[in-house]
């Protein structure tokens, strides 16, 4: 398979002192090297705010 399965989680949520949201979501292995981010809802912040993939 080419899709890999991914968490990410909110950056701005630990700074502070909020509970960080996380989502699933996939990523092409053989396109993207990269760590995937993504702008996602943080619902204890109640906003839109950066997430990005941590090691699962």
């Amino acid at each position: 398979m080419a899709r890999e399965i991914v968490i990410i989680e909110c950056t701005e949520a630990r700074k502070e002192g909020k509970r960080p949201s996380r989502y699933m979501t996939t990523r092409n292995k053989k396109l993207s090297q990269e760590k995937v981010e993504l702008k996602k809802y943080n619902p204890s912040l109640r906003r839109h705010t950066l997430h990005k993939e941590i090691k699962g």
